[in-house]
């Protein structure tokens, strides 16, 4: 019997999705004691998922954590390979790659979103805050979308860290971008914007947000912008106030904003308020969105089994532009069970699992698309450890592949004409960002299209 993890057959592991959980996950497999072989694909032509596309441009210190999933493939060259362009699900199936791999991990992370379902939602002038936040950090799929700033009011409901990512994105002048790795073509845009005014909108108060205390004190080192918060939001029942005392996350962010609050307001072009207990109820407009039609709501109830009760009372801001930022959802992918209603693949601690509850053999899931989009990108690497535990305790019950073979994988890959991109690859169009962004002033000028990344990799491999 072919005993999996060994010197003469090496455990082989398909990670679907190359992002913090697949590196995650890659690491967890390459500490442990057995012989492992680790192929990370990806439908990008670039690693690092949303630490690339999601993250916001002006937070280049927690970009550096791209440093450690670097470590993890160079450090095992010989035993991982990234396989970038390749869309799983449509350039290869899934039940080829059980042909070619013991165990299949997805970590391909909810690359949708959530909607509000109000009346308006579909308005032109209302977008996701996640395709905004893509295409401001060059995402390719995303470089085609247009945002009319030339609005003076922006409406953005949630009040999570994405929320406040696309405020401050927002908020923020020309020089303040230009040392980030914004695209150029974001700056250009931005450069034209005519926002004045932008609203943070919550349904709860300022005990419940989402946001982190670091996040929302950016605001206040900002040169062209302000905060403003209704002294009547910042005014707490005795629930919210145990709240605060038992959650130091909740006192941290109140003290925030009451510091924040009372920032001089004059001689700043634009003002964010952050809107406390206001419930959207519909998105007015004809041609394109005009309004934000809310309800004013208090809450009632025990400390943390608070309920957001409407007051009967109507508040409408003028609003050219709205955003959602409710929460991002996981989608499903060809040939594996799925939660529709979650948006997440269903598992037990890992083990992928049949839509019956049974286990589905050899199938595993981290991240996003294991747990929902929750947590910051440290909370991945305890995920991903959870999973490869399970697989790694499942190892003697795996049915070897048929065909054990990378070179098989990229030859089926070529037969069909799907252009792989490989990690040494992927180090040259690294290189070649962080030139261009150097001759600016940036940390790196990405290429946006998969285009321009070939065009860079073929010119610089006639050049070498």
């Amino acid at each position: 019997m072919t005993q999996l993890g060994t010197e003469s057959r090496p455990l082989r592991v398909a990670v679907v999705g190359a992002g913090p959980s697949g590196f995650y996950a890659a690491d967890a497999l390459f500490r442990s004691d057995l012989n492992v072989k680790v192929d990370a694909f990806d439908r990008l032509p670039t690693p690092y998922g949303l630490l690339r596309g999601g993250v916001a441009p002006d937070h280049q210190k927690m970009k550096s954590v791209g440093a450690y999933y670097d470590r993890v493939a160079t450090k095992n060259a010989e035993s991982f390979a990234f396989i970038g362009n390749v869309n799983v699900g449509v350039d290869i199936t899934i039940e080829e790659l059980k042909s070619y791999y013991d165990a299949l991990v997805f970590t391909y992370g909810a690359e949708s979103d959530k909607k509000t379902g109000l009346p308006g939602e579909e308005l032109p002038g209302v977008h996701s805050a996640r395709e905004f936040v893509a295409w401001y950090n060059g995402h390719p799929d995303y470089q085609d979308l247009e945002f009319d700033l030339s609005q003076e009011v922006v409406a953005i409901i949630g009040q999570g860290n994405v929320a406040i990512d696309v405020a401050r994105i927002l908020a923020k002048n020309t020089k303040e971008l230009s040392v980030s790795d914004i695209t150029d073509k974001a700056i250009k845009s931005l450069e034209k914007s005519n926002i004045k005014e932008i609203h943070i909108i919550g349904r709860r108060g300022p005990v419940q947000s989402a946001f982190t205390e670091l996040e929302i004190r950016e605001f206040g080192e900002l040169e062209d912008s302000n905060i403003v918060v209704d002294e009547a939001d910042l005014a707490l029942n005795d629930a919210n106030k145990q709240e605060m005392e038992e959650s130091n996350k909740a006192k941290k962010n109140y003290n925030a904003l009451i510091d924040l609050s009372k920032e001089p307001k004059e001689g700043k072009k634009k003002k964010v308020f952050v809107q406390y207990c206001k419930y959207p109820k519909e998105m007015v407009g004809g041609t394109r969105v005009t309004s934000l039609k809310m309800d004013k709501v208090q809450l009632e109830g025990e400390a943390f089994n608070q309920k957001a009760v409407r007051t009967g009372e109507e508040f409408e801001i003028p609003a050219g532009l709205v955003f959602r930022s409710i929460g991002y959802k996981g989608t499903s992918l060809p040939g594996i069970p799925f939660d529709e209603d979650r948006g997440v693949i269903p598992n037990d601690k890992g083990r992928v699992q049949n839509l019956d509850g049974s286990l589905a053999a050899g199938l595993y899931t981290a991240g996003w698309i294991k747990r929902g989009p929750s947590g910051v990108l440290g909370t991945n690497k305890p995920c991903s450890t959870e999973t490869i535990k399970c697989l790694l305790e499942d190892v003697e019950g795996l049915a070897p592949c048929q065909n054990p073979s990378t070179d098989a994988v990229l030859e089926l890959l070529k037969s069909r004409d799907v252009r792989v991109v490989s990690f040494e690859d992927w180090k040259v169009i690294e290189s070649l960002e962080n030139e261009k962004g150097q001759e600016v002033g940036k940390p790196r000028e990405k290429f946006v299209s998969r285009e321009d990344i070939f065009t860079a990799l073929d010119t610089a491999k006639v050049t070498q």
